[in-house]
């Protein structure tokens, strides 16, 4: 049970910040870009769920997303260990293979892609659009953070490395949220697309 009963501790103060197994690091670790820009991620899903006017099979897969992304951003501030005193949150394989699962449902009733496609396309598709970018640099923040710690549980130094999976979901999570930023444009008259030379030139296909 979370007990937020202090919100500010100025424990920050000298530029380090503790990790969920209560040992400090430094403000810019990487670690910590990685789980903010998650932090990111789930603040601009919260706007395409509040705004956007999104269809309610959409937004019950969010509401998932934003839950499973409060335990991603747990299990990157906890580095790994052989043993625990308490088992961590920890991302599993089988969160992967759900938004496998989703992408492929919201992606079979959509038009095949004739090009590229610009964000856009009713308020809830550009949030989504939003959301899709914010989610790539978090999976490229948490694959700098892999490889500044590795993938292996604490070494003689004491320093854990990052589970993988976590990379692994925010991958898939971004390819779900280009699907079902499509199928909320598709409520709007559907995709708004690329037009090379915005549309000086004649497109791939013309």
């Amino acid at each position: 049970m979370v007990n937020l009963t202090r919100i500010y501790t100025r424990t920050g103060d000298d530029g380090t910040t503790g990790l969920g197994d209560f040992s400090r690091t430094a403000k810019t670790d990487p670690r910590l870009a990685a789980y903010a820009d998650v932090n990111e991620a789930n603040a601009v899903l919260g706007v395409a769920l509040a705004v956007g006017d999104l269809p309610e099979d959409l937004r019950r897969v969010l509401l998932r997303v934003q839950n499973d992304l409060f335990d991603v951003g747990a299990d990157l501030s906890t580095p790994l260990r052989e043993r625990y005193d308490h088992e961590p949150l920890r991302v599993h394989e089988e969160w992967v293979g759900e938004l496998e699962a989703d992408c492929d449902r919201f992606l079979e009733p959509l038009e095949k892609l004739r090009s590229f496609i610009l964000p856009g396309g009713s308020p809830g598709a550009a949030h989504l659009h939003h959301a899709l970018t914010v989610v790539r640099r978090a999976e490229r923040s948490t694959w700098a953070a892999i490889e500044a710690y590795g993938t292996e549980p604490a070494d003689e130094r004491g320093t854990g490395g990052v589970n993988p999976t976590t990379a692994r979901y925010l991958n898939r999570l971004s390819d779900l949220l280009f699907v079902m930023a499509r199928t909320a444009a598709a409520a709007a008259g559907g995709d708004v697309l690329w037009r090379p030379g915005g549309g000086r030139v004649a497109a791939p296909g013309d």
